[in-house]
């Protein structure tokens, strides 16, 4: 068919048109919520007006307000802005919009809750609906604007959250207009996706039935305490009162300029006495939901481990060098002397003598020869790996539902540094593979040419499957064998195995400390 042949759909807000093109039709763009613009700034999302006629679907959204990626790591991943101010938008794949009963997967997209959107190349939902699903993504508010502590806002905190339920129930309310079915929805989500995912799990709302977790942490959530020191460093940089009136007065591209110097002070200069405790114990992320005893009641780990969502299946994921895109994309890659990470480990509450039981480990599961290795090594494993075993053991004795864990190993040869250090088997290295979207350059600029394609090929179909049956090809997670599936085992692209309870003993070594309690 002609990439310009059109297909219409009627919305609950109005009729929309889509682009048919080989393999799906594609709708870009649509409103799921009013623009938050003026008094809707700070408030919780309300739906769109009805508008009349048809709406053409065609073109990506809106992205919410943020700072740009720059460094090496804006060097490697790609951000794109899309202006306008409809930034609550989102967008449909399907294989056949007159279909009905087609399993859902719906994507929530990470960037630390400052940066990201659904308009990423690698994004494509094509991929999904060749399988047969019919694929969702989705915009946020990010930032002051959707994670800032704000009392006297009409949504004092979470809007962030409150967009994301939104978008999940108009899928819900509308997707059977697609080819979907409501009652069977998968999320995914990565990174700050994936710990929305968690958020929205410990609500035990309904709104999903299966969730895919990619590096994520269930140990997260601000104090209203200290997600206000965060805040008010921000409004203090601009030089006005930390409230949404004046805020809602700042020039957004002052705002954002704001906010990036307060988040790179946090993660490069973490600081509990200065910016609370609770602002550390999730990656030292300035933005976060805010355990604010309404949209967030508790602390997500503390709900799913008395059982909110024990019946919702999870695929759960990491990579085995998580923190390296952190570390070899920053000026810490050269830091070669233990001590220099002291106050990194501190902040982030990791165990004393944590640095020497890592280093022991060699080489025989990350690059240990140099302290950067030591690092990542360790900070992998506290802030993504043990906390994902933390949820798996907490569902592995009472939930109705199973959790199957995975780890993505392939190193990616790309050295963002002077030091040609590699990023590895890094956070989100792995999010190519599975989208099935290697072919794209602005992936190869994460993975290098030529990266395996049998792995995508693996690790896409398992996601697909998961979110078609809630079932994989391994066994779930239990507190005996702990079984991992291992994608590209010691960096050998085709052997993809399941492992018993990967570096038994390094896991063991957080048994009972607080920080991943």
């Amino acid at each position: 068919m002609s990439e310009q042949n059109t297909v219409e759909v009627e919305t609950a807000h109005g009729r929309v048109s889509g682009l048919v093109g080989e393999g799906s039709t594609r709708f870009l763009g649509i409103p799921y919520a009013a623009a938050p613009a003026g008094d809707l700034l700070f408030a919780a999302p309300v739906a769109p007006k009805r508008w009349l006629g048809v709406r053409a679907a065609h073109t990506l959204g809106a992205t919410a307000p943020k700072p740009p990626l720059g460094g090496r790591l804006g060097e490697i991943t790609s951000d794109p802005d899309v202006a306008g101010e409809e930034w609550l938008n989102l967008n449909v794949w399907t294989p056949d919009p007159a279909a009905s009963g087609l399993p859902v997967l719906v994507w929530i997209h990470g960037g630390g809750f400052t940066t990201g959107s659904s308009a990423v190349p690698s994004y494509d939902g094509a991929t999904f609906a060749r399988d047969g699903l019919v694929c969702v993504s989705f915009n946020y508010r990010l930032g002051v604007y959707g994670f800032g502590y704000l009392p006297d806002a009409p949504a004092p905190a979470n809007r962030g959250l409150l967009d994301q339920i939104a978008a999940l129930t108009w899928v819900r309310e509308n997707i059977a207009k697609f080819g979907g079915d409501p009652d069977n929805v998968t999320v995914a989500g990565e990174s700050a996706g994936a710990m929305s995912i968690l958020a929205l799990l410990s609500r035990d709302d309904g709104l999903f039935h299966k969730a895919i977790v990619q590096s994520g942490t269930a140990h997260l959530g601000q104090t209203p305490a200290d997600a206000g020191k965060v805040l008010k460093a921000v409004a203090d940089e601009l030089g006005v009162e930390p409230t949404a009136q004046a805020l809602a007065g700042v020039d957004p591209e002052e705002l954002l300029k704001a906010q990036n110097i307060i988040s790179a002070d946090v993660s490069q200069s973490p600081d509990p006495g200065k910016y609370g405790p609770s602002t550390m114990a999730s990656c030292g992320l300035a933005f976060m939901p805010v355990v604010d005893g309404d949209v967030l009641p508790r602390r997500p780990i503390d709900a799913i481990a008395d059982g909110a969502g024990s019946n919702v299946p999870l695929l759960m994921g990491t990579t085995t060098e998580e923190f390296r895109l952190f570390i070899v994309t920053t000026v810490l890659v050269g830091w070669n002397l233990p001590v220099l990470y002291d106050k990194h480990l501190k902040a982030y509450s990791v165990p004393a003598g944590s640095w020497d039981e890592y280093k022991k480990g060699g080489t025989n599961a990350y690059p240990r020869d140099a302290a950067s290795g030591v690092a990542c090594a360790l900070l992998s494993d506290r802030m993504f790996r043990i906390p994902t075993y933390r949820i798996a053991e907490a569902r592995a004795t009472d939930a109705a539902a199973p959790t199957h864990l995975y780890e993505f190993g392939w190193r990616s040869p790309v050295t963002p540094n002077n030091l040609q250090v590699k990023i590895g088997a890094c956070h989100s290295v792995d999010l190519p593979f599975a989208w099935d979207t290697l072919a794209l350059p602005d992936s190869q600029k994460l993975t290098g040419p030529n990266p395996p394609q049998a792995l995508a090929t693996a690790l896409h179909q398992a996601w697909a499957d998961f979110a078609k049956t809630g079932q994989v090809s391994w066994d779930a997670y239990d507190t005996t064998k702990r079984p991992v599936m291992t994608y590209a085992r010691n960096n050998n692209a085709t052997t993809n195995q399941v492992v018993e309870d990967p570096r038994e003993s390094e896991r063991e070594w957080w048994d009972g400390h607080p920080a991943t309690s």
